[in-house]
């Protein structure tokens, strides 16, 4: 299954974002709206500077204390994202995903997102996957 299959089913304009500046506050409370695990910090909402996700908050809430809500999300936003493309596997970018820790990817297309996939999102597509796979070996071997 490849990334752009499992983005069939969402939209950019589901993806939440926050602008660059903006208090580690009013992020915390988009996830806590929205029932999200991360954003994505983008001046257009198109072009991703990086990504704050709950873990990050809480990791700034264990060092710091509940004074890093008032920073920007810029001081614990992760800047350096790791991304897919919609030609990617979806096998790949869970493998990506495991090893290096995060949930959460941007699609691109260029220089500009497209969408973006959870590791649930793309755990759910493997399972489909290998179900539709078992389906069809079952109706093989019964001779369907």
């Amino acid at each position: 299954m490849l990334i752009h299959q499992i983005l069939k089913n969402k939209t950019l304009a589901g993806v939440a974002t926050v602008k660059p500046g903006s208090k580690v506050s009013d992020a915390a409370n988009l996830l806590s709206e929205k029932k999200i695990g991360a954003v994505i910090v983008s001046e257009d909402g198109v072009r991703p500077a990086g990504i704050l996700s709950e873990r990050d908050i809480v990791s700034a809430l264990g060092k710091v204390g509940t004074g890093c809500l008032d920073q920007p999300v810029d001081d614990l936003m992760t800047s350096k994202l790791v991304t897919c493309v919609p030609g990617d596997r979806a096998i790949q970018v869970l493998q990506t995903m495991t090893e290096r820790r995060f949930r959460h990817m941007p699609v691109m297309d260029g220089d500009k997102m497209i969408g973006l996939v959870s590791i649930g999102d793309v755990v759910k597509a493997r399972l489909d996957e290998l179900s539709q796979q078992a389906d069809a070996l079952k109706n093989m071997i019964m001779g369907y």
